[in-house]
């Protein structure tokens, strides 16, 4: 499904929110994702192709998904716009696309120019799906997602 596979670095997010909206005080492992395959959707409050193509992708990857062991995560990555993309947004944009997975604040840390995230993952921007498989390799990772595709893949698989 891609140009390469590397294995999938451990999340350094610091800043989540569970699955309900409760702030979670450990940082997120992939292993917390469970076993079976994943998908990180990057995104940032501000970015209208966020809310136009990678929200809806994702409600179709999770509702077809999410039933069948594959593991989700969203992360948002303040590399811009920090006083828009805070943290009080994770739960607004959970809310409103009824997604009910662990968001993560990712702002760069002191001295460095990236968040985490898009230093560990070389993402580009926003909005970015990556895509692990069950032995935690990096299969997909790029802005443009093809959800049926991808879904069909992954039930064959």
């Amino acid at each position: 499904m891609s140009l390469f596979e590397r294995q999938a670095p451990e999340l350094r997010v610091q800043r989540w929110i569970g699955e309900d909206g409760g702030i979670s005080v450990a940082p997120l492992k992939l292993s917390d994702l469970g076993t079976g395959p994943k998908i990180l959707f990057a995104f940032q409050h501000w970015c209208r192709g966020c809310h136009a193509h990678g929200f809806p992708t994702l409600q179709r990857l999770h509702g077809a998904l999410s039933s069948k062991g594959v593991g989700f995560a969203v992360i948002q990555t303040v590399f811009e716009g920090a006083h828009e993309n805070t943290f009080d947004k994770l739960r607004v944009n959970q809310l409103k696309y009824e997604l009910p997975v662990p968001y993560g604040h990712d702002e760069p840390p002191t001295g460095a120019t990236l968040p985490t995230f898009m230093e560990d993952y070389r993402t580009r921007g926003t909005p970015w799906f990556t895509v692990i498989d069950a032995d935690g390799l990096i299969v997909f990772s790029d802005f443009n997602l093809d959800a049926d595709l991808l879904v069909k893949e992954l039930e064959q698989a």
